[in-house]
């Protein structure tokens, strides 16, 4: 008997408390708290109701909850509630209420079903809390990221976002309308899988871009690199300029943009043709041969080889000049350069080096490959006609041909060539004449 007596006096103290807790909470919830029937007429409300909706609590009881609703008949407190009772479960979301003095609120709203028992009337648990502030502020953030994406899909560049794992994949996280003109891609295609961007970037250049996002990442310093993209059968130029953060779980992300640089690659590569060609015979000028020829003897260098170079002069050019002008001296040097570009191939170096003086260096030649093709040259110049004041002119070349060894000087191979070159103007001109010491052919054809 004395544990019966405890248990309902434990009970009993237990309900007191859950009523107090209850109404402690709604006694301090900063919004409108209700209890409502089935049919949504309101029972009770918490103290804070009228301070939140403008209207004095004891005109509210008997009333239907969707007397707060913008719209009475159609608002979304009724759909609310019909979907909560329908379901028999919480319904959450934002809905619309207006107070009594008829300002419009954005509210959090909650629609709770409770346990009834049996015999007992469903009720429902409905608390509104006013969003308005911060229904406005993100309204207004909204417009701003409208207006800076309208802003990012109006500019001709592609701005990017771009995330490589601790393991190294790259992933797009955004990219702007911009690469839809750019690269003919769709950023959504890009975003979904990178290599779609990724994989058109010329196979030296991708090398290079995987090395420099490698030392971005490591040094978080700036990402800056130009490269190629192919677009179908042509290709554009693109640079990259981008700066890095790293994450605490060891990815590294790029916020950076995407560059069209194609026009002022085209413009350098005019102005570098300018600058290191021959204007008159459009071949190399003296400056040109001379940067790329070193680029040539420290690669024969690195790998062991010797490198083929020649001295040419047009015979009896002055005469020319002297006899039948300028212009014939102009036409002459020209179709000696067209005729001895012709016979050497794209990669071989040939330059004007100074008035009817030229130079070639044959690139992956032996010395006797050499021999062969430059005679080639001088028969094939020998069959110059020109046309001169009505009288058919021919021309020929004198040659002196030397060689670089891996190790040795650019200069002095010039030098050594000019010397045999002297020796094949005394010798009777239209002629090669090797230096001394050169390889001889051993019965080599071809």
């Amino acid at each position: 008997m004395a544990l019966i007596k405890d248990n309902w006096r434990h009970w009993v103290s237990s309900r007191s408390q859950q009523a107090s807790l209850a109404s402690s909470l709604l006694a301090g919830f900063a919004g409108m708290a209700m209890l409502v029937d089935a049919d949504g007429v309101i029972l009770s409300v918490n103290p804070g109701f009228a301070r939140y909706s403008g209207h004095p609590a004891h005109t509210m009881l008997g009333r239907r909850v969707t007397c707060l609703d913008v719209d009475p008949l159609h608002g979304d407190i009724g759909r609310a509630l019909a979907s909560s009772l329908a379901r028999r479960s919480i319904w959450r979301g934002v809905l619309q209420c207006r107070r009594a003095d008829g300002q419009i609120l954005h509210q959090q709203g909650v629609f709770q079903p409770l346990d009834t028992r049996p015999g007992e009337s469903l009720r429902v648990l409905v608390t509104l809390h006013d969003i308005t502030d911060l229904y406005q502020g993100a309204l207004r953030d909204h417009a701003r990221l409208e207006s800076l994406q309208g802003t990012l899909d109006r500019l001709p560049d592609v701005v990017f976002q771009l995330c490589q794992s601790a393991r190294g994949n790259l992933e797009f996280r955004y990219l702007s309308a911009g690469l839809q003109a750019l690269a003919g891609l769709a950023p959504h295609s890009v975003m979904n899988d990178a290599e779609t961007l990724l994989a058109r970037i010329e196979d030296d250049d991708r090398q290079r871009l995987d090395t420099a996002l490698a030392q971005s990442a490591v040094s978080l310093t700036p990402l800056v690199l130009e490269c190629r993209l192919a677009l179908g059968d042509d290709a554009c130029w693109i640079e990259w300029r981008a700066s890095p953060r790293r994450y605490h779980d060891g990815d590294t992300l790029w916020d950076g943009v995407l560059l069209d640089i194609s026009t002022r690659k085209r413009e350098e590569q005019r102005v570098k043709k300018l600058i290191s060609t021959d204007m008159l015979t459009g071949v190399l000028n003296r400056r040109a041969f001379f940067d790329y020829g070193e680029a040539v003897r420290a690669l024969a260098a690195r790998h062991g080889r010797a490198v083929p170079i020649a001295m040419l002069d047009i015979d009896h050019f002055k005469r020319l000049n002297d006899t039948y002008g300028h212009a014939a001296g102009d036409l002459a040097l020209k179709a000696f350069a067209a005729t001895s570009r012709d016979c050497l191939r794209p990669y071989d170096l040939f330059a004007r080096i100074g008035g009817e003086e030229f130079a070639v260096m044959l690139v992956d030649t032996s010395p006797v490959e050499a021999r062969i093709v430059l005679e080639r040259l001088r028969a094939a110049v020998e069959e110059i006609r020109l046309d001169v004041q009505g009288e058919m002119l021919g021309v020929t070349v004198s040659l002196g041909l030397a060689v670089m060894p891996p190790q040795g000087s650019l200069e002095l191979a010039l030098s050594r060539a000019d010397e045999a070159l002297y020796r094949a103007k005394h010798k009777g001109r239209n002629r090669l004449v090797p230096a001394p010491g050169y390889p001889e052919p051993d019965g080599l054809t071809r």
